[in-house]
């Protein structure tokens, strides 16, 4: 996997993430446990990698984003 398709990823999971989570402040509605409840290791599983995403993006952030890093565009 190359580092554009990694940094859609990790970014495209954390926009669930997220997004779940305002779902549950304003409708008290998890959409991951909605779709995954009944397999808790599948759900387990996404907010894992959601987790990580995050992890990975907050530590690239500054290669990525035309905002924040050095070079100019």
């Amino acid at each position: 996997m190359n580092n554009k398709t990694l940094h859609l990823v990790t970014y495209t999971l954390v926009v669930v993430g997220a997004l779940n989570w305002g779902l549950v402040a304003l409708l008290d509605l998890n959409l991951v446990n909605a779709l995954f409840g009944s397999w808790p290791m599948v759900e387990k599983l996404v907010y894992l990698l959601v987790g990580v995403s995050a992890v990975y993006d907050f530590a690239g952030h500054m290669k990525y984003c035309k905002y924040c890093s050095d070079k100019k565009s």
